[in-house]
């Protein structure tokens, strides 16, 4: 993937303050019904599955309208773990059926790694392939570790409506109407006493930290040393300022620790009081516990009438593995983390070679 100082700079990109979403309107929580779309969504049949982990509080965001859904596909997907290369279609991942609905209406992509290629871009096929799953009365859901307020700029370059999943699944985000519909935060004395005990159990000097501020603004505030690339939109503070304002999401790495180390003692420190995730290389996160993309997409999919089963994800780092596991298809791109290739059902061709497309391809082939 990247290197540390590159992953800082990408993931420092997703909280950039030029890119905050504007909040007005009423305010709506995750237990809350959903707002009213353009045009009825439909219902969904029986009931959402229920989340485990103790749920993130939402904070005060605003309503916006969630785009009709797919007609709704019967069956299930049979789990199945590929090597390597681009299964062929078969009974697992049948292809559309030509007189009737999509095998998979609903389509969920992680952005980074995933449908962007390493310049920050989607290509002109992955944009066919996408216009093709349109046109199949299928949806597309963006699932991102992005925060709202730094994936915008991508939704619109691609023309994307409806919602998407954004900060690791703390934000149910309306692109259509350029609201957030939900947005959890993460307790600052409790993610302060995190980063400490962690230091404390690694033993190898202070960690470099990072956080983003509460939406609807999503600043990215570093310490000295975070990064050697300092952006000019970024503030840099002391470590104390950290915590100064209400934060999402604590960022941290070590300059000479492996990644898995960090994470390990961050789990360990966090007691399951904290959701801790590894979404780019140098770089682990530590948010409200309970959030994962995988609550995330459910929230969303349930709101849009989706089941498991109708859901094909992507995805390219651990903290994709809740999303593959929640999704009833999951394909991993063949540039991912070692720990989701162990778990996908299929591996797709790299971001760079348009693995996203090159699936998409082959199940709305009738599109």
């Amino acid at each position: 993937m990247h290197t540390a100082d590159a992953a800082a700079d990408a993931t420092a990109s997703r909280a950039a303050t030029t890119a905050t979403a504007t909040a007005t309107g009423s305010v709506a929580t995750a237990t809350g019904s959903a707002p009213t779309a353009t045009g009825s969504a439909p219902t969904a049949t029986g009931s959402a599955p229920t989340a485990t982990g103790s749920a993130p509080t939402a904070t005060s965001t605003t309503t916006a309208s969630v785009p009709a859904s797919a007609p709704a596909a019967t069956g299930s997907a049979t789990a199945s773990v590929a090597t390597g290369g681009v299964a062929a279609p078969g009974p697992l991942l049948p292809r559309p059926r030509a007189a009737g609905r999509p095998r998979f209406p609903l389509v969920a992509t992680d952005l980074d790694g995933t449908l962007l290629r390493g310049d920050l871009t989607v290509s002109p096929r992955t944009r066919a392939a996408l216009a093709r799953v349109r046109a199949a009365g299928a949806r597309h859901l963006v699932v991102t570790g992005r925060p709202a307020a730094s994936c915008r700029e991508f939704l619109v370059a691609i023309g994307y409506r409806g919602l998407a999943v954004c900060g690791q699944g703390a934000q149910l985000y309306d692109a259509s109407a350029d609201r957030l519909l939900v947005s959890a935060s993460l307790d600052r004395e409790l993610a302060r006493s995190v980063v400490e005990r962690a230091e404390e159990a690694l033993g190898a000097g202070p960690l470099e930290l990072a956080v983003v501020t509460a939406a609807p603004e999503n600043r990215f505030l570093v310490t000295a040393r975070f990064t050697d690339r300092l952006r000019p939109e970024w503030g840099r503070v002391e470590r104390e300022e950290l915590w100064a304002a209400p934060i999402e999401k604590v960022l941290m790495r070590h300059r000479t620790v492996e990644d898995e180390l960090v994470a390990a003692a961050v789990e360990r420190a966090g007691a399951g009081e904290v959701a801790v995730t590894h979404s780019e290389k140098g770089m682990i996160e530590v948010l409200p516990a309970g959030t994962d993309k995988a609550a995330g997409l459910r929230l969303a999919a349930d709101r849009m009438g989706f089941t498991p089963a109708e859901t094909i994800a992507f995805g390219d780092m651990p903290n994709d593995i809740p999303l593959l596991g929640w999704a009833g298809y999951g394909v991993a791109m063949g540039n991912a983390h070692p720990d989701l290739l162990a778990v996908a059902d299929e591996v797709a061709p790299s971001h760079e070679e348009d693995g996203v497309a090159v699936v998409l391809e082959r199940l709305f082939s009738h599109a």
